[in-house]
C-alpha cells in the first residue's frame, strides 16, 4: 500500500494545509491572507486532477487502480445531503431509490465563474460487459445556472439508463416526465461526469454510488451491494461513509461494507451526519460519539479518523442558502452546542476542513501511486503485444498467392520429412520403429522343427548355435518333429522313384509360413498409415489452420489424394507378399546352400545327444553367420587327437547313418530357405510401403493439389471471390487482433499521458 495508508495507526492531522490554527477552538477556518489557490501546491494539485480525469475518459480505470474517492451510505444516512454540501450543486431526491449509476463529481478552483457540464462515460454494454473502448459522450450544453443541474442529472442518469436510445433525446424531458418513464436498466456502471468549475471550491473528484437499501426486491439489494463493492474493494480508493448519529455506529451498513473491504481501516473515513438530531438527553450516545471523533474508541477506529458535518435540513434548502452562509450557520453550531464545542481538534467539524483533508489525502495517493502506474500500464503493454505477436499478422499478399504458396510450403515440408531431410524427424523415427515390429513379428514366423519322433523331448531349435529362442513366436506356427514331416511327405508322393522326397512336400511347408506374413505386413502398413495420417494433420494445421475455409478445402483435397496413395500402397503389399508365393525361388543359391548343410548337421548332432541332454541348450556351434570357431567337447577332443580344421558338418558326417535322413533333410531345406525369403521379406515390405506410400505421395501431391484447386475454383463464377474466400481469416482471429489492437492503442496513451505529466507544470 502506498505511504498514506501505512502510517501509524492513530488519527492524523497532518495532511492539511499547515498554515491554519486547528486549535483555536472555532470549527471555522482561519484566514491566512493567502491566495492557496495561487501556489505551486495548488497548480500542482489542479494538473493531478486533469490527468486523472483524462486517464478516466480514456477508460484507465477498467485497465488499471486509480487512486479515487468513493462516496457510500445507506438512504437517509445524509449522503445527498453531504454530496450537496461538498460540490455546491443539488443533486436528485425522491423517496426510495433515486440515484442509479455512479456520479463522478470533480471540482476544480481554476476559474473565474462558475459552471458546470456533463458528460456520460461508458464503459460497459448493456449486458454489464465491458467494452472495448471508452466512450465519453457530451451531455447537453454548458450549465451556467446553479437551478439547472439537478434536471440535467436527471436526464444525464435516463440516458445511461436506456443505453438503446439516442442520448440527445433526453435534452429536453421535464423532471416529471422522467419520472413516469420506464427504464430499459434498473442500474448501471456507467457513469454520469459532472464537472464543476467554481473560484470558490477545493479541487477534488470523487464518486457518489447509489445508497445502500435493505427493503428492497434482494435482486435490487444486490445490485447496489454489487456495484459499491466493485468501488470500496480497489486498493486505491479512499471511502467516505456516511454514519447519521441519530443510529447507533453497528446498524450501518456502509460501515460494515467498508470494514469487509478495508479491514484495517487504512482507508477509510468517517462522515458523521445529523449531529442536530440529538437530543439534549441522550448523553450517553453524544459522548460515545465524542470518543469516536476524538478517536478513542477501542471498536473504531479509523486511520485518518472521523468527521462530523450538519448540513441543511428541508426548511434551510428551501430558503436557497449560499454555501457561505451554510458553512456559517454549521460552524456556530459546532461552536456553540455541547459537547462538539468541547473537542480540541476544531478540524474534525464541518465541511471546509473534511474536503480540504480528503482533497490532500487524495493528491498524496495520487502522487504516490504514480511510479506503479506507470509500471503497471508498462506491465500491461508488454503483456499485449505479446498476444498481438502470438497472433498471425494480418493477410498481406494477393489472396491467390497466399494460398499458392501455402500449398508449395506445405508440399515442400512434407517431402522433407519423407526425404528425411526436415529437422523434425518423427516420420523416419516412428515408422523404422514400426518396421523394426515387423521384422520381429516374421522372425516368429520361423518353422518350428524339432529331429526327434516325441517333439517334447526337445526345446524349440531357433538357431544354429542354440542360444536364441523366440520370445514371441507367431501362434499360427505349428511344431512339427519326425512324425509331422514324414506325414507331409507321404501325402506328397505322386509319381516319384522310391526315395525320392517329392518337392510338394517342401513347398508345402513353405506355404505354411508365408501365409503368415500377410497379418504383420497388414499391420504394418496400417501402423505406417497412422503416422502419416498424424504428420499430415499437424502439417495442415501448420499451413493452412490460420484459415479455417482454406484448411477445410485443401485439407479434404490433401486427405484425398492420401486415401488414394494408401490404397495402392496396400496392393503393392499384396503384390509384395504375392511375390513370395509359388514358384519358391532364389538366386542366392550359395546361401542357401550353405545353410541347409548346416541346419542339417545340427538336426543331426542334436539328435544323437543322450536323451538326458535333449531337454538342456544345445552345443555351441560356429554361427550360421560370422563363421566363429566350433568350441564343442567333441572337436575339442578330435582336435587333441590331430583331427583338426574339422567343422559341425565333419562331426555329422563322422555320426552313424540316421534312418530318418530324409525326414531331415526337408527339415534343413525349408528352414534354410525360411531364412533366405525372411531376409528378402523384412527389407521388401518396408521399401514397397516407402516407395508406393510415401515417395508417391509427395512426388504427386503438389501437381494434384494445383490441378484440383485451379480446377474446382475456376469452374465459379467469380473466381477472385473464391480465392478471397479461401484465405478469410476466421472471425475469433480478426475479432481478437481487433480488439487487443484497441487495447494497446489504448494502453499507449494512457502511458503517454503519464510519462508526459508535469511537462507542462
Amino acid at each position: 500500500m502506498n505511504t498514506f495508508l501505512n502510517r501509524r495507526g492513530r488519527q492524523t492531522t497532518s495532511l492539511r494545509d499547515p498554515s491554519p490554527d486547528t486549535t483555536s477552538g472555532s470549527a471555522s477556518p482561519p484566514d491566512t491572507g493567502v491566495d492557496i489557490s495561487s501556489t505551486d501546491y495548488a497548480h500542482r494539485r489542479r494538473e493531478l486532477m486533469k490527468m486523472m480525469a483524462d486517464l478516466k475518459s480514456m477508460g484507465a480505470e477498467a485497465l488499471i487502480d486509480l487512486p479515487s474517492v468513493v462516496v457510500i451510505g445507506g438512504q437517509s444516512a445524509g449522503k445527498s445531503s453531504l454530496v450537496e454540501a461538498v460540490s455546491g450543486i443539488n443533486v436528485p431526491r425522491d423517496s426510495g431509490t433515486c440515484t442509479r449509476c455512479p456520479m463522478e463529481c470533480t471540482m476544480s478552483s481554476h476559474a473565474t465563474s462558475w459552471s458546470c457540464s456533463i458528460t456520460l462515460r461508458m464503459n460497459f454494454d448493456s449486458n454489464g460487459k465491458d467494452m472495448a473502448k471508452t466512450v465519453t459522450v457530451p451531455f447537453g450544453r454548458t450549465i451556467t445556472d446553479r437551478n439547472e443541474v439537478e434536471v440535467w442529472l436527471r436526464r444525464a442518469q435516463s440516458a445511461i439508463l436506456n443505453p438503446n436510445l439516442p442520448s440527445a433525446s433526453f435534452h429536453t424531458k421535464t423532471i416529471e416526465e422522467l419520472r413516469s418513464a420506464k427504464n430499459t436498466l434498473k442500474f448501471s456502471r456507467n457513469v454520469v461526469c459532472v464537472s464543476i468549475e467554481d473560484p470558490d471550491a477545493t479541487d477534488l473528484s470523487f464518486y457518489d454510488l447509489p445508497g445502500l437499501i435493505q427493503n428492497e426486491e434482494a435482486e435490487t439489494v444486490a445490485l447496489v451491494k454489487g456495484l459499491a463493492e466493485h468501488y470500496t474493494q480497489k486498493k486505491n480508493t479512499i471511502i467516505l461513509t456516511t454514519i447519521p448519529m441519530s443510529d447507533d455506529m453497528e446498524n450501518q451498513q456502509s460501515m460494515s461494507l467498508a470494514r469487509a473491504a478495508d479491514p484495517d481501516g487504512k482507508r477509510t473515513i468517517g462522515v458523521l451526519t445529523k449531529p442536530d438530531t440529538l437530543g439534549a438527553g441522550a448523553i450517553n450516545q453524544r459522548k460515545r460519539w465524542v470518543e469516536i471523533i476524538e478517536g478513542h474508541s477501542e471498536d473504531h477506529k479509523l486511520r485518518h479518523g472521523f468527521y462530523c458535518v450538519r448540513l441543511p435540513d428541508d426548511a434551510e434548502r428551501s430558503q436557497r442558502l449560499s454555501r457561505a452562509e451554510l458553512q456559517r450557520r454549521a460552524a456556530e453550531y459546532f461552536d456553540t452546542t455541547s459537547p462538539w464545542n468541547g473537542v480540541s481538534d476544531r478540524h474534525r467539524f464541518g465541511i471546509p476542513g473534511f474536503v480540504s483533508d480528503v482533497s490532500r489525502l487524495l493528491i498524496q495517493l495520487i502522487e504516490e501511486a504514480l511510479p506503479r502506474l506507470r509500471e503497471d500500464i508498462d506491465k500491461l503493454l508488454a503483456q499485449c503485444n505479446q498476444e498481438l505477436g502470438a497472433l498471425p499478422p494480418p493477410l498481406a499478399n494477393d489472396p491467390q498467392i497466399e494460398v499458392l504458396g501455402r500449398v508449395n510450403a506445405f508440399c515442400d515440408v512434407f517431402k522433407g520429412y519423407v526425404n528425411g531431410s526436415h529437422e523434425d524427424k518423427r516420420l523416419a523415427q516412428r515408422n523404422r520403429a514400426l518396421y523394426a515390429i515387423f521384422k520381429r513379428d516374421i522372425r516368429g514366423t520361423a518353422p518350428d522343427f524339432r529331429p526327434f519322433e516325441n517333439t517334447e523331448d526337445c526345446p524349440p531349435l531357433d538357431d544354429t548355435k542354440g542360444k536364441m529362442t523366440l520370445t514371441e513366436r507367431d501362434p499360427g506356427v505349428k511344431t512339427m518333429g519326425i512324425y509331422e514331416i514324414s506325414k507331409v511327405i507321404q501325402e506328397a508322393i505322386g509319381w516319384e522313384l522310391p526315395n525320392n522326397v517329392p518337392y510338394q512336400a517342401k513347398a508345402n511347408l513353405i506355404a505354411g509360413f508365408i501365409k503368415l506374413w500377410a497379418a504383420p505386413s497388414e499391420r504394418c502398413l496400417a501402423g505406417v498409415n497412422d503416422v502419416l495420417d498424424q504428420v499430415i494433420d499437424t502439417l495442415i494445421g501448420i499451413h493452412f489452420g490460420r484459415f479455417r475455409v482454406l484448411e477445410g478445402y485443401v485439407g479434404n483435397l490433401i486427405r484425398t489424394q492420401v486415401d488414394i496413395c494408401k490404397a495402392l500402397a496396400k496392393e503393392a503389399v499384396k503384390k509384395a507378399l504375392d511375390l513370395e508365393t509359388t514358384p519358391y525361388y532364389t538366386q542366392n543359391t550359395h546361401y542357401l546352400q550353405t545353410l541347409s548343410e548346416k541346419w542339417l548337421a545340427y538336426y543331426k548332432v542334436v539328435r544323437h545327444r543322450p536323451k538326458t541332454e535333449r531337454a538342456q541348450s544345445p552345443y555351441v556351434y560356429e554361427s550360421v553367420y560370422r563363421g566363429e570357431p566350433p568350441e564343442s567337447k567333441a572337436l575339442r577332443a578330435l582336435a587333441e587327437a590331430g583331427y583338426t580344421s574339422l567343422s559341425i558338418p565333419d562331426l555329422a558326417r563322422l555320426l552313424p547313418p540316421d534312418s530318418r535322413e530324409k525326414e531331415l533333410i526337408v527339415m534343413a531345406d525349408v528352414r534354410a530357405y525360411y531364412h533366405v525369403a525372411y531376409k528378402r521379406i523384412i527389407d521388401h515390405i518396408p521399401l514397397t510401403i516407402e516407395h508406393a506410400l510415401h515417395h508417391a505421395l509427395a512426388e504427386q501431391l503438389s501437381q494434384s493439389l494445383l490441378t484440383s484447386l485451379l480446377t474446382d475454383v475456376a469452374s465459379g463464377s467469380n473466381f477472385s471471390e473464391r480465392m478471397n474466400e479461401l484465405v478469410s481469416e476466421d472471425l475469433s482471429i480478426a475479432q481478437k487482433r481487433a480488439s487487443l489492437s484497441t487495447r494497446k492503442q489504448r494502453l499507449s496513451d494512457i502511458r503517454r499521458r503519464l510519462m508526459t505529466f508535469g511537462n507542462n507544470i
